[in-house]
């Protein structure tokens, strides 16, 4: 602990600006006021609210009356009727509108200050809640889609994920009080369909002798993969490790400059041999040393458009372009949930899945649902991200979503492909929430200037990312193009990829094709940009 406390020491000169927004009050002190809140005139609005006490809540103050929501949805497992009353909300309330994240939640926006008590309370009577989702809180937990009915399950995870919640949540000594956001991944497949390496604090399944538990990754983020802490953690250790990593990073976490406040930070000044003592030493418990890692597979979702899954069960794939979705929809989704007695499953990838019986894949196929976003089902939608871009965040420099939409129309039409998969993850700003480090190919957005000397937006390129069974952050190709001219990049090396596969075979990835057979330069020349 003293190595901990140690590097503190030299961070704590100087606290930054959110921290004394945060001893002014409490956000449970302020939800005690938050009905009064929504009634008074929108001008009325502090610094302190916009930038700390909402976003404890999920709000987010878009300018003009107009609030985004975040829902927290652990493991992104939605009950049937919780789909059809959050599909009501944004009907009656948001314009109808629905993001599915990367998180595998959902957002309302177009929210009006007076409903914003009226929406949160009706989340919470289904058994959901909007807390906690914003600033430096616990992000939702996230899992894979196929958690407890994929063929190689280990562990079911969201029994844990519940446990873990529970330590935190809405409990005032963890309520908005951590240096910064946590993010946390649960997973027990032989598939990495979470970006399980790219959190703050993963456990990820693993075989210790005899044992089926999880080995232990810290400090993970956008761009960064978490290191591993050489340990492994039995079923039972989970939720005491985690509340000594947690404890361990509200109390040593630095709290100066909140461009540096990650618990990567604190691990990569100490050391992660040292954290992993810290936390040893925090729970109290002598815990062994990594086992085998059992994530070995990738999944190829095609036009099958579905996967098989154990107990007679298959999930059926509704892919949603860059995650933009609608209550109906949502509504929809319910309904046939319920008729089918299926599960819905939110992916990170801002689609979902209805897994249910086979002998009801054909009744989810016909409905009008399916054949609404079915017709998605190629390899430009099907692993698809796109953050919110410049209409919604302030970070954003280009659109986004409607780009990342256009292109993967550009590319059906251009270079259309029945099989195969491509993770196509748009940024809209170096910030990187479309998660495009571990893409096949990644976007960024960008300002460039046109021939004319403009400024215009643009993307950086990226390639050859990976998440699944092994690890690595893309290497730029390009360093800015025109989204006119990246279409046409794009067209190039996609062409690449369908003329290298043997036979049209679905298994063949576009790294195993493409980015194993040419480098980088000789794949820049090709492109044309």
């Amino acid at each position: 602990m003293t190595i901990l406390q140690d590097a503190l020491n030299k961070h704590t000169k100087k606290i930054n600006k959110l921290e004394k927004l945060k001893a002014l009050q409490t956000p449970l002190e302020f939800y005690n006021q938050f009905k009064d809140f929504c009634h008074l005139p929108y001008e009325s609005i502090t610094q302190n609210h916009e930038k700390y006490l909402l976003k404890c809540f999920g709000l987010y103050n878009k300018g003009k009356d107009n609030f985004m929501l975040r829902v927290r949805i652990p493991a992104g497992q939605l009950e049937f009727h919780q789909a059809i009353e959050l599909g009501s909300i944004a009907k009656q309330y948001g314009d109808n509108y629905i993001d599915i994240t990367t998180r595998q939640q959902i957002e309302f926006r177009f929210l009006k200050q007076k409903d914003l008590y009226k929406v949160i309370k009706a989340i919470e009577d289904i058994g959901l809640s909007t807390f906690q989702t914003g600033i430096d809180n616990f992000r939702n937990i996230v899992t894979s889609s196929f958690d407890g009915h994929y063929a190689q399950n280990y562990i079911t995870c969201k029994p844990i994920i519940d446990e873990l919640q529970a330590i935190f949540f809405k409990k005032e000594e963890y309520f908005g009080v951590m240096p910064r956001k946590l993010n946390t991944a649960v997973l027990g497949t032989s598939f990495n369909d979470c970006n399980v390496f790219g959190q703050d604090c993963s456990f990820v399944v693993a075989k210790k002798f005899d044992a089926i538990g999880f080995n232990l990754y810290l400090g993970g983020k956008v761009g960064i993969q978490a290191y591993d802490s050489g340990l492994f953690i039995k079923k039972e250790q989970v939720s005491t490790v985690y509340k000594a990593i947690i404890d361990l990073f509200k109390e040593y976490g630095f709290r100066d400059n909140r461009n540096k406040n990650r618990l990567h930070f604190l691990i990569q000044e100490v050391g992660i041999e040292h954290f992993a003592l810290a936390i040893q030493t925090k729970a109290n418990m002598t815990l062994d040393s990594s086992g085998e890692l059992l994530v070995n597979e990738d999944i190829i979702v095609t036009n099958e458009d579905s996967i098989e899954l154990r107990n007679n069960k298959k999930a059926i794939h509704f892919p949603i372009p860059s995650g933009i979705f609608t209550g109906t929809a949502m509504m929809e989704a319910g309904y046939l949930a319920e008729d089918t007695k299926g599960l819905i499953r939110l992916s990170v990838e801002q689609s979902f899945y209805i897994i249910c019986d086979k002998e009801d894949v054909t009744y989810v196929k016909n409905s009008p649902l399916y054949k609404k976003y079915g017709k998605f089902q190629n390899i430009y939608f099907t692993n698809q991200i796109a953050c919110a871009g410049v209409k919604t965040c302030p970070f954003g420099v280009i659109e986004n979503k409607a780009d990342a939409i256009e292109m993967a129309y550009y590319l059906n039409e251009e270079v259309p492909m029945s099989n195969g998969k491509v993770r196509m993850y748009w940024s809209a700003c170096p910030k990187g929430c479309g998660i495009h480090g571990v893409a096949d190919i990644g976007f960024e957005g960008c300002k460039i200037k046109n021939e004319e000397g403009t400024t215009i937006g643009g993307v950086k390129i990226f390639l050859g990312g990976k998440a699944s069974k092994e690890v690595q952050e893309a290497r730029l190709l390009h360093k800015g193009l025109s989204l006119e001219k990246a279409k046409v990049a794009v067209k190039n090396l996609l062409t690449i990829y369908k003329n290298e596969k043997i036979n049209n075979e679905s298994f063949e990835s576009f790294d195993s094709r493409v980015l194993a057979k040419f480098t980088t330069e000789e794949l820049y020349e090709r492109i044309g940009a």
